[in-house]
Protein backbone atom coordinates (compact mmCIF):
# COMPACT_ATOMS: atom_id res chain seq x y z
CA UNK A 1 0.00 0.00 0.00
CA UNK A 2 1.35 3.52 -0.80
CA UNK A 3 0.07 6.98 0.47
CA UNK A 4 -0.31 7.59 -3.67
CA UNK A 5 -2.71 4.71 -4.21
CA UNK A 6 -5.70 6.16 -5.32
CA UNK A 7 -9.13 5.03 -4.20
CA UNK A 8 -12.27 5.33 -6.75
CA UNK A 9 -15.94 6.05 -5.31
CA UNK A 10 -18.56 5.64 -8.16
CA UNK A 11 -22.10 6.84 -7.01
CA UNK A 12 -24.68 5.69 -9.60
CA UNK A 13 -28.05 7.74 -9.75
CA UNK A 14 -30.96 7.19 -10.63
CA UNK A 15 -33.98 10.07 -9.47
CA UNK A 16 -32.31 9.98 -6.10
CA UNK A 17 -32.29 13.98 -5.21
CA UNK A 18 -33.42 13.17 -1.63
CA UNK A 19 -30.00 11.06 -0.64
CA UNK A 20 -27.62 11.50 -3.11
CA UNK A 21 -26.14 14.46 -1.55
CA UNK A 22 -25.54 12.14 2.25
CA UNK A 23 -24.12 9.72 -0.30
CA UNK A 24 -21.36 12.02 -1.96
CA UNK A 25 -20.56 13.80 1.58
CA UNK A 26 -19.99 10.06 2.84
CA UNK A 27 -17.46 9.67 0.09
CA UNK A 28 -16.24 13.29 0.78
CA UNK A 29 -16.10 12.39 4.34
CA UNK A 30 -13.12 9.53 4.16
CA UNK A 31 -10.62 9.06 5.85
CA UNK A 32 -8.38 7.76 3.36
CA UNK A 33 -7.16 11.04 1.44
CA UNK A 34 -5.99 10.66 -1.96
CA UNK A 35 -9.48 9.37 -3.70
CA UNK A 36 -11.78 10.54 -6.05
CA UNK A 37 -15.23 11.21 -6.91
CA UNK A 38 -17.48 9.86 -9.53
CA UNK A 39 -21.23 10.49 -9.92
CA UNK A 40 -22.61 8.97 -13.36
CA UNK A 41 -26.43 10.66 -13.69
CA UNK A 42 -27.97 7.87 -14.96
CA UNK A 43 -30.68 9.80 -16.99
CA UNK A 44 -32.56 10.82 -13.73
CA UNK A 45 -35.17 13.33 -13.46
CA UNK A 46 -34.82 17.53 -13.60
CA UNK A 47 -35.27 17.68 -9.60
CA UNK A 48 -31.95 15.23 -9.56
CA UNK A 49 -30.25 16.94 -12.17
CA UNK A 50 -30.23 20.42 -10.29
CA UNK A 51 -29.29 18.61 -6.83
CA UNK A 52 -26.54 16.75 -8.96
CA UNK A 53 -25.88 20.78 -10.87
CA UNK A 54 -25.20 21.62 -7.32
CA UNK A 55 -23.17 18.53 -6.00
CA UNK A 56 -20.50 19.23 -8.80
CA UNK A 57 -18.32 21.14 -7.63
CA UNK A 58 -17.33 19.07 -4.56
CA UNK A 59 -16.81 15.99 -6.99
CA UNK A 60 -14.12 15.01 -9.22
CA UNK A 61 -16.41 13.96 -12.16
CA UNK A 62 -20.31 14.22 -12.97
CA UNK A 63 -21.01 11.99 -16.00
CA UNK A 64 -24.23 12.03 -17.58
CA UNK A 65 -26.07 9.43 -19.57
CA UNK A 66 -29.68 8.56 -21.11
CA UNK A 67 -31.06 5.57 -18.25
CA UNK A 68 -29.23 1.79 -19.45
CA UNK A 69 -29.62 0.85 -15.59
CA UNK A 70 -27.28 0.22 -12.95
CA UNK A 71 -25.02 -2.06 -14.22
CA UNK A 72 -24.20 0.12 -17.05
CA UNK A 73 -24.16 3.56 -14.57
CA UNK A 74 -20.83 1.65 -12.84
CA UNK A 75 -19.23 0.28 -15.85
CA UNK A 76 -18.97 3.75 -17.39
CA UNK A 77 -17.99 5.15 -13.74
CA UNK A 78 -15.33 2.53 -13.42
CA UNK A 79 -14.45 2.92 -17.38
CA UNK A 80 -13.43 6.76 -16.22
CA UNK A 81 -11.93 5.82 -13.09
CA UNK A 82 -7.89 7.09 -12.46
CA UNK A 83 -7.68 4.26 -9.46
CA UNK A 84 -6.68 1.30 -9.11
CA UNK A 85 -9.31 0.56 -6.42
CA UNK A 86 -12.61 1.06 -6.88
CA UNK A 87 -15.31 1.63 -4.00
CA UNK A 88 -19.25 1.31 -5.45
CA UNK A 89 -21.93 3.25 -3.50
CA UNK A 90 -25.04 3.33 -4.29
CA UNK A 91 -26.88 6.72 -4.25
CA UNK A 92 -29.25 6.70 -1.10
CA UNK A 93 -26.16 5.00 0.74
CA UNK A 94 -23.55 5.91 2.60
CA UNK A 95 -20.33 4.89 3.81
CA UNK A 96 -18.69 5.30 7.62
CA UNK A 97 -15.58 7.95 6.85
CA UNK A 98 -13.01 5.11 8.00
CA UNK A 99 -13.99 2.35 5.22
CA UNK A 100 -11.54 3.07 2.72
CA UNK A 101 -8.82 3.31 5.02
CA UNK A 102 -9.25 0.08 6.72
CA UNK A 103 -10.30 -1.94 3.13
CA UNK A 104 -6.97 -0.75 1.05
CA UNK A 105 -4.98 -2.19 3.45
CA UNK A 106 -6.43 -5.63 2.90
CA UNK A 107 -6.94 -5.53 -0.52
CA UNK A 108 -3.41 -4.45 -1.88
CA UNK A 109 -1.42 -6.11 0.44
CA UNK A 110 -3.10 -9.58 -0.20
CA UNK A 111 -3.89 -10.45 -4.16
CA UNK A 112 -5.97 -13.45 -2.91
CA UNK A 113 -8.21 -11.38 -1.81
CA UNK A 114 -10.29 -10.10 -4.20
CA UNK A 115 -13.37 -8.09 -2.59
CA UNK A 116 -13.47 -5.98 0.79
CA UNK A 117 -17.06 -5.88 2.47
CA UNK A 118 -18.43 -4.74 5.33
CA UNK A 119 -20.97 -5.36 8.51
CA UNK A 120 -23.72 -3.09 7.46
CA UNK A 121 -26.29 -1.28 9.41
CA UNK A 122 -29.90 -1.62 7.82
CA UNK A 123 -32.61 1.01 8.81
CA UNK A 124 -35.54 3.00 7.43
CA UNK A 125 -37.33 6.14 8.66
CA UNK A 126 -38.12 4.36 11.87
CA UNK A 127 -34.02 4.04 12.55
CA UNK A 128 -31.63 0.87 12.76
CA UNK A 129 -33.51 -2.45 11.75
CA UNK A 130 -30.25 -4.19 12.09
CA UNK A 131 -26.76 -5.39 11.86
CA UNK A 132 -26.11 -7.32 8.24
CA UNK A 133 -23.40 -9.48 8.36
CA UNK A 134 -22.00 -11.05 5.15
CA UNK A 135 -20.26 -14.15 5.48
CA UNK A 136 -17.71 -13.29 2.76
CA UNK A 137 -15.12 -16.55 1.69
CA UNK A 138 -14.79 -18.01 -1.61
CA UNK A 139 -16.72 -18.92 -4.74
CA UNK A 140 -18.35 -21.79 -2.62
CA UNK A 141 -19.99 -19.04 -0.42
CA UNK A 142 -21.40 -17.03 -3.37
CA UNK A 143 -23.31 -20.14 -5.30
CA UNK A 144 -26.21 -19.89 -3.12
CA UNK A 145 -26.54 -16.36 -2.46
CA UNK A 146 -24.36 -12.86 -2.51
CA UNK A 147 -22.08 -13.53 0.61
CA UNK A 148 -20.86 -9.81 0.30
CA UNK A 149 -22.64 -6.50 0.07
CA UNK A 150 -22.79 -5.06 -3.54
CA UNK A 151 -21.13 -1.74 -2.05
CA UNK A 152 -17.94 -2.83 -1.16
CA UNK A 153 -13.82 -2.29 -3.07
CA UNK A 154 -12.92 -4.02 -5.42
CA UNK A 155 -9.61 -4.03 -7.64
CA UNK A 156 -10.35 -2.03 -11.45
CA UNK A 157 -8.01 -4.42 -12.88
CA UNK A 158 -10.30 -7.46 -12.06
CA UNK A 159 -12.89 -5.73 -12.63
CA UNK A 160 -11.76 -5.70 -16.30
CA UNK A 161 -10.74 -9.14 -16.27
CA UNK A 162 -13.99 -10.69 -15.83
CA UNK A 163 -16.07 -8.74 -17.97
CA UNK A 164 -17.45 -5.85 -16.11
CA UNK A 165 -20.85 -5.56 -14.81
CA UNK A 166 -23.79 -7.87 -16.96
CA UNK A 167 -25.84 -4.99 -18.24
CA UNK A 168 -28.42 -7.20 -19.33
CA UNK A 169 -29.58 -7.40 -15.89
CA UNK A 170 -31.77 -4.43 -15.24
CA UNK A 171 -33.80 -6.06 -12.15
CA UNK A 172 -31.26 -6.95 -9.55
CA UNK A 173 -29.05 -9.43 -8.59
CA UNK A 174 -25.78 -8.17 -10.74
CA UNK A 175 -23.33 -7.49 -8.49
CA UNK A 176 -24.00 -11.37 -6.96
CA UNK A 177 -23.15 -12.57 -10.47
CA UNK A 178 -20.23 -9.95 -10.84
CA UNK A 179 -18.78 -11.88 -7.94
CA UNK A 180 -19.03 -15.09 -9.24
CA UNK A 181 -17.70 -14.59 -12.23
CA UNK A 182 -14.77 -12.19 -10.02
CA UNK A 183 -14.13 -15.21 -7.77
CA UNK A 184 -14.87 -17.85 -10.09
CA UNK A 185 -10.72 -17.90 -11.24
CA UNK A 186 -9.28 -17.92 -7.34
CA UNK A 187 -9.98 -15.88 -4.42
CA UNK A 188 -11.96 -14.78 -1.45
CA UNK A 189 -14.02 -11.86 -0.52
CA UNK A 190 -12.64 -10.16 2.96
CA UNK A 191 -15.09 -9.06 5.54
CA UNK A 192 -14.48 -6.20 7.82
CA UNK A 193 -16.29 -6.66 10.98
CA UNK A 194 -17.64 -3.51 11.95
CA UNK A 195 -21.11 -1.68 10.20
CA UNK A 196 -18.97 0.47 8.43
CA UNK A 197 -21.80 0.23 5.51
CA UNK A 198 -25.08 2.58 5.93
CA UNK A 199 -28.26 0.68 3.74
CA UNK A 200 -31.25 2.51 3.85
CA UNK A 201 -34.09 -0.01 3.45
CA UNK A 202 -36.94 1.97 1.34
CA UNK A 203 -40.48 0.73 1.07
CA UNK A 204 -39.80 0.40 -2.62
CA UNK A 205 -36.52 -0.59 -3.65
CA UNK A 206 -34.43 -2.08 -6.50
CA UNK A 207 -33.62 -4.56 -4.00
CA UNK A 208 -37.30 -5.23 -3.17
CA UNK A 209 -38.19 -5.33 -6.90
CA UNK A 210 -35.27 -8.13 -7.37
CA UNK A 211 -37.13 -9.66 -4.95
CA UNK A 212 -40.10 -10.09 -6.00
CA UNK A 213 -38.71 -11.87 -9.41
CA UNK A 214 -35.97 -13.48 -7.18
CA UNK A 215 -36.10 -16.82 -8.76
CA UNK A 216 -36.34 -15.66 -12.52
CA UNK A 217 -33.45 -13.92 -11.60
CA UNK A 218 -31.98 -17.13 -9.73
CA UNK A 219 -32.29 -19.36 -13.02
CA UNK A 220 -30.47 -16.45 -15.09
CA UNK A 221 -27.43 -16.90 -13.03
CA UNK A 222 -27.69 -20.54 -12.54
CA UNK A 223 -28.03 -21.33 -16.22
CA UNK A 224 -25.33 -18.74 -16.85
CA UNK A 225 -22.79 -20.44 -15.05
CA UNK A 226 -23.57 -23.82 -14.93
CA UNK A 227 -20.34 -25.58 -15.28
CA UNK A 228 -19.62 -23.93 -12.42
CA UNK A 229 -22.41 -25.05 -10.36
CA UNK A 230 -21.80 -28.59 -11.82
CA UNK A 231 -17.79 -28.56 -10.73
CA UNK A 232 -19.59 -27.79 -7.11
CA UNK A 233 -22.99 -30.14 -7.39
CA UNK A 234 -22.72 -31.27 -3.75
CA UNK A 235 -22.28 -28.16 -2.18
CA UNK A 236 -24.63 -26.16 -4.30
CA UNK A 237 -27.44 -28.88 -3.29
CA UNK A 238 -26.59 -28.78 0.50
CA UNK A 239 -27.08 -25.15 0.25
CA UNK A 240 -30.58 -25.47 -1.60
CA UNK A 241 -31.99 -27.91 0.67
CA UNK A 242 -30.38 -26.21 4.04
CA UNK A 243 -32.64 -23.10 3.27
CA UNK A 244 -35.85 -25.22 1.91
CA UNK A 245 -35.31 -26.85 5.65
CA UNK A 246 -34.98 -23.32 7.24
CA UNK A 247 -37.54 -21.88 4.79
CA UNK A 248 -40.10 -24.87 6.46
CA UNK A 249 -39.20 -24.53 10.07
CA UNK A 250 -39.95 -20.55 10.10
CA UNK A 251 -43.48 -21.54 8.43
CA UNK A 252 -43.80 -23.69 10.95
CA UNK A 253 -43.58 -21.42 13.70
CA UNK A 254 -45.61 -18.44 11.81
CA UNK A 255 -48.21 -20.83 11.53
CA UNK A 256 -48.26 -21.93 14.76
CA UNK A 257 -48.02 -18.52 16.33
CA UNK A 258 -50.92 -17.49 13.69
CA UNK A 259 -52.96 -20.47 15.44
CA UNK A 260 -52.13 -19.08 18.50
CA UNK A 261 -53.61 -16.06 17.42
CA UNK A 262 -56.69 -16.98 16.37
CA UNK A 263 -57.01 -19.43 18.71
CA UNK A 264 -56.80 -16.98 21.47
CA UNK A 265 -59.29 -14.59 19.56
CA UNK A 266 -62.05 -17.22 19.51
CA UNK A 267 -61.23 -18.11 23.02
CA UNK A 268 -61.19 -14.75 24.81
CA UNK A 269 -65.06 -13.79 23.81
CA UNK A 270 -66.19 -17.39 24.68
CA UNK A 271 -64.45 -17.17 28.18
CA UNK A 272 -66.79 -13.42 28.25
CA UNK A 273 -69.46 -15.36 27.87
CA UNK A 274 -68.77 -18.05 30.20
CA UNK A 275 -68.06 -15.08 32.84
CA UNK A 276 -71.09 -13.76 31.99
CA UNK A 277 -73.38 -16.41 32.67
CA UNK A 278 -71.90 -17.28 36.11
CA UNK A 279 -73.04 -14.41 37.11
Amino acid sequence: MSINDIISIIIPCYNDAVYIEEAVQSAISQTWGNKEIIVVDDGSNMETKRVLKELEPKIDLLITQENKGLSAARNIGIENAKGDFIVLLDSDDFFEPEFCEKALPIISEDKSVKIVTCYARRFNENGVIDIFKPAGGDIKNFLGYNAAIGNSMIRKQDWGLVGKYDESMQEGFEDWEFYIRLLKPGGYAYVLEEALFNYRQKKKSMRGSANKIKYELQKYIYFKHQNLYKQYFEVFVEHLLGKIEREEREKIKHTQRLEFRLGKAFLNPLRRIKRILKW
